[in-house]
């Protein structure tokens, strides 16, 4: 097994155990999924990752209904000051690909991903988890 991916195991498992409050507040589906998405960066660019997420892709997410969890930045080595993790819940696993298609068609979304990198890509690697909980999870 690839270090990154115990990494990423490891990470989901402690976001999905660690956001209780969030999920407990909400009326949800049986069938409803979390997405552990990772971003990886170049040196120097998670300042401006973390800008482009606050300022624009978080509304439209919003705005597309794709519910955001939690947001992270590894402080661990070799990680810290380039990665970026986060999770989203989705009513099904249909609905996250429907909705991940519509975020990526969205002119909004395409203006504001070519204007924050004009001075070269944000992303050197993105990884995506899908994760249900099990009936044990304080997260459901």
């Amino acid at each position: 097994m690839k270090l990154s991916n115990l990494f990423s195991f490891l990470a989901g498992a402690a976001l999905v155990l660690g956001i209780t409050t969030v999920s407990q507040s909400r009326a949800q589906s049986p069938n409803h999924v979390f997405e552990l998405r990772m971003y990886h960066t170049p040196d120097g660019k998670m300042d401006a990752l973390n800008t482009r997420f606050r300022d624009h892709t978080i509304s439209i997410f919003n705005r597309l209904n794709m519910k955001s969890v939690g947001y992270f930045v590894a402080t661990d080595a070799p990680n810290a000051g380039n990665l970026l993790i986060y999770v989203l819940e989705h009513p099904s696993r249909a609905e996250a690909d429907k909705n991940w298609a519509a975020f990526n068609a969205d002119p909004e979304w395409q203006k504001v991903r070519k204007e924050s990198e004009a001075n070269g890509a944000l992303t050197t690697k993105i990884e995506r988890f899908f994760m249900n909980p099990t009936d044990y999870s304080p997260l459901k």
